[in-house]
């Protein structure tokens, strides 16, 4: 099976073409701002960055009618069950039109369908609104307000069964909490398959290079009101200019290590960021009721040894922790299509609603 995967960034798209599991090409389509300049909306990108896919294709002598599928990356949609869903003319409406949440990762599904013209089946798998948690997982503590699952559910369900594999199981067996540290961290709670709890990465949990996670909500709600900041600087403070960005300087967790080995203030930073990822952890072991089969630390930030060494000194008495760094996204978009190609998976029809889990 010849499978074309699109992922596009803020910034570039990258693709890649697989021969069933096996990658076969991978590039990054850099698109300069001045380009995208150009454009007043991110869907008005569209046309841009499907030129530069199809002169990646004719670069490497393909046609599109070569391929078995396109796989893309999911958008902001509504929650959905995981899964892989077959792109159709009402998701490429939602997207288009009717998205939350103006994102790259919008363009994906769009440009798939509409390369496709109904020659090539086109799928998305696991969009970051996943939405298994158990009823429990959804209640806030305020009526108004329902704890949402947004998280990085592509990488996180990869790397998952990637492990399970190297244990000899089924995913769908085994309990487990995976932690994806990035520029936002995800720690979800694995029951059999489901991810039945997750810390919202841009609202609650750890705070990560540059974002906040929870914050003590009185003095929140004093900052709001004390007519210093305007929404948009709040916003910002807590997505984009928090968490290790305002305390050293820096976004990127490198520097920041590096400068934890000579300065006091850098180090109970980095140290502060460890303990509270740990925190989330064991409140999700604690959620599969201690009977878990492994927990799984994966993401970018997880290149780094020492700093998952100091993760781990919290929690290696819980379950056997697995250290899977990186990220996953083009073989697990490209995993998903042929799972479906080859009868292993059913495919979703977009419309469906996530499954409560019992």
């Amino acid at each position: 099976m010849l499978i074309l995967v699109i992922n596009p960034g803020s910034t570039s798209t990258k693709v890649a073409i697989f021969v069933d599991e096996n990658k076969k090409i991978q590039k990054t389509l850099h698109h300069p701002p001045e380009d995208l300049e150009k454009f007043d909306s991110l869907m008005k990108q569209k046309e841009y960055r499907e030129k530069a896919i199809f002169e990646f294709l004719k670069e490497y002598g393909y046609k599109l009618e070569d391929f078995d599928a396109i796989a893309c990356r999911g958008g902001i949609l509504p929650p959905l069950k995981s899964g892989t869903y077959r792109v159709n003319e009402e998701m490429v409406d939602y997207l288009k039109h009717k998205s939350k949440v103006s994102h790259a990762s919008n363009l994906a599904a769009v440009i798939g369908f509409e390369m496709s013209n109904g020659k090539v089946p086109v799928f998305i798998t696991d969009p970051v609104s996943v939405h298994e948690m158990i009823d429990e997982a959804r209640i806030s503590g305020i009526p108004e307000i329902e704890r949402l699952s947004l998280a990085h559910a592509l990488n996180i369900k990869a790397v998952a069964r990637k492990v399970a594999s190297e244990l000899g199981k089924k995913y769908e067996d085994l309990n487990m909490v995976v932690a994806h540290l990035g520029g936002g961290i995800s720690v979800t709670a694995h029951l059999k398959g489901k991810m039945i709890d997750v810390n919202n990465a841009n609202d609650e949990g750890p705070f990560s290079p540059e974002r906040t996670g929870e914050l003590p909500v009185g003095d929140v709600v004093k900052l709001c009101f004390s007519g210093k900041y305007s929404h948009k600087e709040i916003k910002k403070m807590f997505v984009g200019k928090g968490g290790v960005v305002a305390y050293l300087g820096t976004n990127n967790m490198k520097e920041a290590l590096e400068m934890a080995k000579n300065d006091e203030n850098a180090k109970l930073i980095v140290d502060a960021m460890a303990y509270q990822i740990a925190k989330e952890i064991g409140g999700m072991c604690a959620i599969l009721k201690g009977k878990v089969d492994a927990i799984v630390i994966t993401g970018g930030i997880a290149n780094n040894q020492e700093f998952v060494e100091n993760i781990k000194s919290y929690i290696y008495n819980f379950a056997p922790v697995f250290n899977v760094p990186g990220e996953f996204e083009m073989e697990a978009l490209a995993l998903g299509a042929l799972r479906v190609l080859s009868g292993e998976e059913e495919e979703l029809t977009w419309g469906e609603k996530y499954e409560k889990v019992e």
